[in-house]
């Protein structure tokens, strides 16, 4: 399929999950309102973990949300943003600092030249940029400010938010990207899109941790002050617990699924014990070799599964120095908090106000859209419309500190943040 449309007008973007492969077409108009005129997304193939395993499938996959897409909207593309996720993303920190003169109060220049120094040259080691984002300044050493202009100040500095990605990942999922005949035209850390889409500018000042819960991972990204501050991911996601239903119970996993959708929950109530469910065993069709069994059976095999993985993600927090934040919340996106009790079930692991997710952020969104599975395409059409990054003027790829190294950097500096 050769795409030969590319209007400045025209945005598309492409979310490459281990469940689903959504395609989102918008136009943008002059004052920047997305008005969404296509859309097309099937089951993903060739992709586990959000990671690329084969190429093959993985173009079929995205070329068939592709051109459901273009359809439904009459236009062809030729360049998407592309979102990465997968367990290997990572956050990294720099800063700089810069002497100022003491008898004037900060200008343009003086904001100019402390960034070019903190991104003059960027050691990426073994991985892609794919985020380069300042947060925010500091004036002798003090607090965190957005804006330090005509303040007066010994020291100026930076602070810059790098999210990285093993180059391998990268280069696979462009490969996929070019046998679509498509070109890339920014990409985005999946759950930085989500909460882009679902949170509130309130919630991105005060502090909020998006956990975008999808098939094969959980990503995480956290903000504060209005800017990303932290990104991480875990190896577990929803196939994890169709896996462990289809094994606990001897099914199938596609009947796996379809107990965890219709009868599933986090956590277990009095009336799962009298409730009963119908159970296929793997490789039974006939209504005759349906085993009936208490729905508790599905929820204790369901609810350890859930709650490892806000443990996993509360140990992410730990590490990064935001667990103790009482104003910080949590918002839960992708398509496997949507089961029942999910949400209660991170509150108490968490200690945290939980909440839901939904991308909002657009007017007059399609209702199929309006649901945490579609928050990250969502979002990446807003990151397209709204978002800018400066590229560092030099990334080098030497050998780096090591991940665990990489979140003491993160966690020291939002411990010193709160103080």
């Amino acid at each position: 399929m050769q795409h030969t449309f590319g209007k400045a007008s025209t945005i598309a973007a492409l979310d490459i999950g281990s469940s689903k492969v959504c395609c989102v077409i918008a136009k943008l108009s002059k004052d920047k309102k997305i008005n969404i005129v296509g859309y097309g997304y099937n089951a993903s193939r060739g992709i586990k973990n959000g990671v690329v395993t084969d190429i093959g499938q993985a173009t079929i996959a995205v070329g068939n949300a592709v051109q459901d897409a273009e359809q439904m909207a009459n236009e062809r593309i030729d360049r998407v943003i592309v979102s990465i996720g997968g367990e290997k993303v990572r956050s990294m920190l720099k800063t700089a600092s810069i002497p100022l003169n003491k008898n004037r109060p900060i200008n343009d220049t003086d904001l100019e030249k402390v960034y070019q120094k903190g991104t003059a040259k960027v050691n990426v080691g073994e991985y892609s940029l794919i985020h380069c984002i300042h947060n925010g300044y500091r004036l002798d050493g003090g607090e965190l400010l957005k804006d330090p202009h005509n303040l007066f100040a010994d020291e100026l500095s930076i602070n810059i938010l790098l999210g990285l990605i093993p180059e391998h990942i990268c280069k696979n999922v462009n490969t996929v990207i070019e046998n679509a005949h498509l070109g890339v035209s920014g990409r985005v850390f999946d759950s930085y899109a989500s909460g882009i889409a679902c949170l509130v500018d309130d919630e991105k000042e005060m502090g909020a941790t998006v956990i975008d819960m999808g098939g094969g991972t959980t990503s995480i990204t956290s903000f504060r002050n209005g800017h990303p501050i932290y990104f991480a991911s875990i190896p577990v996601g929803g196939n994890n617990v169709t896996n462990d239903i289809a094994y606990g119970l001897t099914t199938s996993f596609s009947h796996a699924e379809r107990l965890k959708t219709l009868h599933g929950c986090a956590f277990l109530t009095q009336q799962d014990s009298i409730d009963t469910i119908n159970v296929y065993p793997v490789g039974e069709e006939d209504d005759s070799c349906i085993k009936q069994i208490p729905r508790s059976e599905l929820v204790n095999i369901i609810a350890p599964r859930i709650e490892e993985t806000f443990e996993m993600v509360n140990r992410k927090l730990y590490e990064a120095g935001l667990i103790n934040d009482s104003s910080h919340r949590v918002v839960l996106t992708g398509g496997a908090s949507q089961l029942s009790g999910v949400v209660d079930v991170a509150a108490m692991v968490l200690d945290k106000q939980v909440r839901l997710g939904r991308p909002k952020n657009i007017l007059n969104l399609p209702d199929n859209l309006y649901t945490p599975s579609f928050a990250t395409c969502v979002g990446m059409l807003l990151f397209g419309a709204n978002y800018s990054e400066r590229r560092p003027k030099k990334i080098i790829s030497k050998p780096i500190n090591s991940g665990n190294r990489i979140v003491d950097n993160i966690g020291m500096w939002l411990k010193t943040m709160w103080d």
